[in-house]
């Protein structure tokens, strides 16, 4: 591959990723540019680490990966997204700034991070069939990854401010349509 190919891969999965990521932003209390790049850098590690994981699968896994991919997705986005909707709409006073949390749980971001990056797990194992050097793609999704999970944490801080109390349903709303995205992608195309 070569560097155009890897960067407009890159930037192409990183895509789910950086939506979740203003859904994320938008739920926290002002988060700060210490929070956003340590989400940007979970979501890229993980987002890094998925397609060696897929190419490491190679061809015995390319079929059942392919066929589940898109639910695995769907289901774990989803019920995030509906989780943060109840949560937010549980609440008959709607949860004032200070209330917001100022960051998430590390297995929350891990879980949101996993389930943006199954589609590089995928591509990871489609590459294993092509004559390319994983290494340096992988780390090239991670590191467009990082950078645009950072900057979407920040965009959902802009967000935030401006949808106020409702952020957290926003957010919910927003990871629950990647999710049904995914799956209707990858339905669509059969």
């Amino acid at each position: 591959m070569n560097f155009i190919s890897t960067a407009a891969l890159a930037m192409a999965m990183s895509t789910d990723a950086f939506a979740a990521a203003v859904g994320k932003g938008t739920a926290l209390r002002k988060p700060r540019w210490s929070e956003a790049l340590r989400t940007g850098a979970i979501f890229g590690v993980i987002e890094a680490i998925t397609p060696l994981a897929g190419w490491a699968l190679g061809l015995a896994a390319v079929n059942t990966l392919k066929a589940w991919d898109h639910w695995i997705a769907f289901v774990l986005l989803g019920a995030l997204g509906i989780h943060m909707v109840v949560a937010a709409l549980r609440n008959d006073e709607p949860a004032a700034e200070q209330d917001k949390p100022t960051r998430h749980s590390f297995a929350r971001l891990a879980i949101t991070g996993f389930a943006t990056s199954i589609d590089a797990m995928a591509v990871g194992v489609g590459l294993a069939f092509l004559d390319v050097n994983i290494v340096p793609v992988a780390a090239a999704i991670g590191v467009a990854t990082f950078v645009m999970v950072t900057l979407g944490v920040m965009l959902g801080r802009v967000l935030g401010a401006v949808v106020g109390k409702r952020a957290e349903l926003l957010g919910g709303i927003v990871l629950f349509a990647v999710g049904a995205t995914i799956l209707y992608e990858h339905l669509s195309a059969i």
